[in-house]
């Protein structure tokens, strides 16, 4: 496949063969960074227990199951979220299902809450299924739902985003409330 050039005694390819990564067809254009994948539609995201996350008003948001094993101080949005017992969040907590077996400063909101055994949980529970393990820590109020919508979580950044240049200070009921303002 190489031949030495004779001047340098460098390998070069032979006659005829595209040199090695030399492209064979055209370039594809690449996606941009800032432009949202379209092909995360399942799996899950982990915030490891080497990760803390600080910000002025941050939201986490994840469309699938979100796994915190690290720290975040900030809201933490998505469709399943599992805090361990490694994992703490200083901030609102929404999602569809919600299991906390680590730590929570914030208001919890989602349809089903489970506080595992190890859960140190410090604020408001709105839900439609609540399950307390015995040794769990809460101190807060709890509150029952009827609709399912004033729980669901705002998974779309847009959203997020007009409600907080509105003066909202990131506190989000639910996708048809925030229609309800005018959005």
């Amino acid at each position: 496949m190489f031949s030495t050039d004779a001047k340098n005694g460098l390998p070069q390819p032979k006659p005829g063969l595209a040199p090695l990564g030399a492209a064979t067809q055209a370039p594809r254009p690449s996606p941009s960074p800032f432009e949202k994948s379209a092909t995360a539609t399942s799996g899950t995201s982990v915030i490891g227990t080497d990760l803390t996350i600080l910000g002025d008003r941050i939201t986490i948001i994840s469309a699938n199951k979100l796994q915190v094993d690290g720290d975040v101080r900030g809201n933490v949005h998505g469709k399943q979220v599992v805090i361990t017992e490694e994992g703490s969040v200083v901030g609102m907590v929404c999602a569809e299902a919600i299991e906390v077996r680590g730590g929570v400063r914030g208001s919890i909101r989602a349809v089903t809450v489970k506080l595992q055994a190890s859960a140190q949980v410090e604020g408001d529970i709105t839900h439609q299924k609540l399950s307390i393990a015995e040794g769990a820590e809460f101190d807060g109020r709890v509150k029952l739902s009827k609709d399912v919508s004033e729980l669901m979580p705002v998974l779309d950044p847009e959203v997020i985003e007009r409600t907080r240049a509105h003066g909202d200070a990131g506190r989000f009921e639910s996708t048809s409330q925030l229609g309800e303002r005018g959005d």
